[in-house]
């Protein structure tokens, strides 16, 4: 991988990490229509450790908070109702689904799951739920003509069944052209969450789901297997970097975004997307398997 490649994915990485477009797709297709090889998952994870780091600083506060709240109430029986507290635990209950497919899974992440035809479907399907679980908030807050305003739930109506559904739509975006941001804010939205509410658990359940694979993938990395043969570790760290740097100005941006405007700008990017892909594959300009080769 040269330098300039690595600079172009880890901006990819960090402009499309936080917003619900699915950043595997979009460094898969960066490559496939570059005609560099495909950055491959374990690219993906190590670059997602630097847009996680951007997570925990933009969010320091809210994780400090929360891991000092969990942490005492092990010991402590009175700050087991605490929101924080129990916030530490929806994380640890909403991560178990993402870790036991991602390791169930890892074959057909790292082969299959690449088709550009699988992306270019997901980006319209995960594109339509989004435009529906963002068409039913926007009626639940403005109410109508016939119809009250309804209350959306925030954070603290969040309890057990739902992190796991939060959970299970995390899992989805084991998928590229799902996207993890895209999957979990569809699943809080439709689950009744407040746009706010529905992208910081995102977030913050992101957390230990993207280190936990960014950490797997370096330890294959540093093994003798292919995996390790196919790391650049000097492009790879700049692009990390890179990705740090542009996902913490996004996550700013997308936070304020979000408390005034919709996802429907989202839902027709990825929608007119896999119509694009689709039909650059159907006429036979892009292979679906363009760039399959580690790189």
């Amino acid at each position: 991988m040269h330098w300039f490649e690595s600079f172009i994915l880890g901006l990819v990485q960090g402009l499309t990490e936080f917003l619900p477009i699915s950043s595997s797709a979009h460094l898969r297709l960066t490559a496939a229509f570059a005609g560099w090889h495909d950055p491959g998952a374990a690219f993906t994870a190590i670059t997602q450790i630097g847009t996680e780091a951007a997570v925990l600083i933009y969010f320091r506060k809210d994780i400090a908070r929360i891991v000092s709240t969990w942490a005492r109430s092990l010991v402590n029986r009175d700050l087991r109702h605490d929101h924080d507290a129990q916030m530490g635990w929806l994380v640890i209950v909403g991560s178990i689904p993402i870790g036991v497919l991602g390791i169930t899974l890892k074959d057909a992440i790292e082969g299959p799951f690449r088709d550009l035809r699988l992306i270019a479907t997901t980006l319209i399907v995960m594109g339509v739920v989004l435009g529906i679980a963002d068409r039913l908030a926007a009626r639940d807050e403005s109410g109508g003509r016939h119809r009250a305003v309804k209350r959306r739930k925030t954070l603290t109506d969040l309890n057990v069944k739902d992190g796991l559904i939060y959970g299970v739509c995390q899992a989805m975006a084991l998928i590229p052209g799902v996207s993890r941001s895209g999957a979990t804010i569809s699943g809080g939205l439709l689950m009744g969450y407040t746009r706010e509410a529905a992208a910081r658990y995102s977030f913050l359940l992101a957390i230990p789901a993207v280190l936990a694979s960014g950490v797997y993938e370096l330890k294959d990395a540093f093994g003798d297997d292919a995996t390790a043969s196919h790391v650049s570790w000097g492009p790879t760290i700049f692009a990390t970097v890179i990705a740090f740097v542009v996902g913490y100005a996004v996550i700013a941006w997308f936070m304020r975004f979000i408390t005034t405007k919709s996802f429907m700008p989202f839902v027709i990017y990825r929608i007119l997307l896999g119509i694009a892909l689709f039909a650059l594959v159907s006429a036979g300009v892009l292979s679906p398997h363009a760039g399959e080769s580690a790189g």
